[in-house]
């Protein structure tokens, strides 16, 4: 009799079980929905589906009245222009500041310790003081989101620095390679993968600080508009946004895992 534990699921069963949760949620909805909605045709907590799908209609498809834009696309460029901005600057510090750090033993020593430090400190506790220091435009809400996810980066990519077998730095060594040799023929090149998986990690961390940051002072985003439409209860605008969020993280996910999977491709060999 075999285990369960080492049954495998075929491409259609897999399928079929990764749309049960999703299934599961939707029923859940409508459900209460129609349950509430049966009592209170005016009840703004779980809108029925013909009022959210008006609602995506007036945000999505249709300009806005006061100013012609079409406030979904202007929010989602805002939002994905700010987060690709801080993502960038993070990934380009830690990828720098995580390799020297777990290769070079007089550089630990410097800065293992603060960047231990500037981890544990919440990056939304410092919110107040980036507004008073870059003002309340859009380079605070940057930094936020670099200043949010670069010590994660940082550490987790020393950590893999560390990793790699010493046998290879000493090769190295014997055939005449330099320090910053070493560092960019031996180290880097194993690096780049595990860099992308520190920014697929942080993504999340990267949204929930970039919502708080547009939710708090600005006048355009995704997290500025779900916190505008809250004053209202306008549910049936705000559910579609929180699911067009999950969507594009989950789309950001992808392509950084499709882009690792087509560049490194000597990671997947065998697999």
């Amino acid at each position: 009799m075999r285990r369960l534990i080492n049954r495998q699921p075929d491409v259609a069963v897999r399928f079929g079980l990764m749309l049960i949760p999703f299934i599961v949620v939707v029923i859940a909805y409508m459900v209460a929905s129609e349950a509430r909605l049966s009592v209170n045709p005016n009840d703004k907590l779980l809108p029925g589906w013909s009022t959210i799908a008006a609602a995506i209609e007036r945000m999505a498809f249709l300009p806005d009245q006061r100013t012609g834009s079409y406030l979904l696309l202007q929010d989602t460029i805002s939002s994905l222009s700010r987060l690709g901005i801080g993502v960038a600057v993070a990934t380009v510090i830690g990828g720098v500041f995580g390799i020297l750090q777990g290769l070079i033993p007089y550089f630990r020593a410097t800065f293992n310790s603060f960047t231990g430090v500037l981890s544990m400190i919440p990056p939304l506790a410092v919110l107040p003081i980036l507004f008073i220091i870059f003002g309340l435009g859009e380079l605070a809400k940057v930094v936020l989101v670099a200043v949010g996810i670069a010590p994660f980066i940082i550490r987790d990519l020393a950590l893999r620095t560390e990793e790699i077998p010493h046998e290879e730095i000493i090769k190295a060594q014997t055939l005449g390679a330099s320090t910053w040799q070493i560092i960019l023929r031996v180290v880097v090149p194993q690096m780049l993968p595990r860099l992308i998986d520190g920014v697929r990690l942080s993504l999340g961390a990267a949204w929930l600080f970039l919502i708080a940051a547009e939710a708090i002072a600005s006048d355009s985003g995704l997290g500025y508009r779900i916190f505008l439409m809250r004053r209202y209860l306008a549910m049936d605008v705000i559910l579609p946004y929180v699911a067009w969020i999950t969507l594009l993280a989950f789309t950001l996910d992808l392509a950084l895992r499709l882009f690792q999977r087509i560049v490194f491709r000597w990671m997947y060999r065998g697999n």
